[in-house]
């Protein structure tokens, strides 16, 4: 088994070196990661600079671009094969609810399920790396899990997983759920620089709204593994008949305002 890992904290994050060490004992492993830290850059590409590949003393390699960069560098020529799994994470913190959308660990594993590979995605709930060994033991013991059932390396498909910070033996079960949802986020932070110019500072996340049975919240609250299956059609499924209705009405005004000719 081939695993590709990345992640959004950069090449150095402890979440990273714990996934590979985990993984490693199982799989062929590349990791191909950001050379900074890149939170929240969700599925950005860079496409008006250049992006530089490095080689890291213990062998990782990394590039000064964004999460998808990676992946998308790595399965599109740098790697010289097709990994069975791309896997990206360990992150510094939870991915869960409308959190997903930003993300640039979740980010990261679309490029791979985009390019028809089956991806997982791995968060720590808490920040600060607590019990960080043991979330990597419950990747490595999922991943196998999914190499058993055989869906490695077949169909593709992108999960979203985070992890309590617990002890390993003392980690629920992976529970199946829906994304919850978060309120509205904390006011920006503004801030006068030295030369007297006015700073703007993204304010924190919001208060959790939706954390029902069911979602990733309440699972993860009860100690266990929050598994999302995610897709990345952002139609919008239950409302095509309406907007089928809105956009019939439309048609007469449009033929009654022609456009002039050139």
């Amino acid at each position: 088994m081939k695993i590709l890992i990345c992640n959004d904290d950069g090449y150095q994050a402890p979440g990273i070196v714990a996934l590979y060490q985990a993984l490693q004992s199982i799989a062929e492993v590349e990791v191909i990661a950001p050379e900074q830290n890149n939170s929240a850059k969700s599925n950005a590409l860079t496409l008006h600079a250049p992006l530089y590949v490095q080689r890291a003393a213990n062998g990782f390699r990394y590039l000064n671009g964004t999460p998808a960069d990676c992946v998308h560098v790595a399965l599109t020529g740098l790697l010289g094969y097709r990994p069975d799994l791309v896997v990206s994470g360990i992150n510094n913190g939870a991915n869960m609810g409308d959190d997903t959308i930003y993300s640039g660990t979740v980010g990261a594993a679309m490029e791979g399920f985009l390019f028809g590979i089956p991806a997982i995605a791995f968060s720590q709930v808490d920040r600060n790396w607590g019990h960080l060994d043991a979330a990597a033991a419950q990747a490595r013991d999922l991943v196998l899990n999914m190499a058993s059932q055989h869906l490695i390396g077949a169909t593709p498909w992108l999960l979203n997983v985070n992890i309590p910070n617990l002890p390993y033996e003392q980690i629920g079960h992976p529970k199946l759920c829906r994304l919850g949802r978060r309120h509205a986020a904390e006011p920006v932070i503004t801030q006068i620089s030295p030369r007297g110019d006015t700073m703007y500072w993204i304010g924190a996340a919001g208060e959790v709204m939706d954390d029902a049975e069911g979602t990733d919240f309440h699972a993860t609250r009860q100690g266990h593994i929050a598994m999302t299956p995610l897709k990345v059609d952002l139609t919008d499924h239950e409302r095509l008949g309406y907007w089928a209705q809105t956009a019939a009405r439309l048609r007469p005004a449009l033929a009654a305002d022609p456009v002039p000719p050139a």
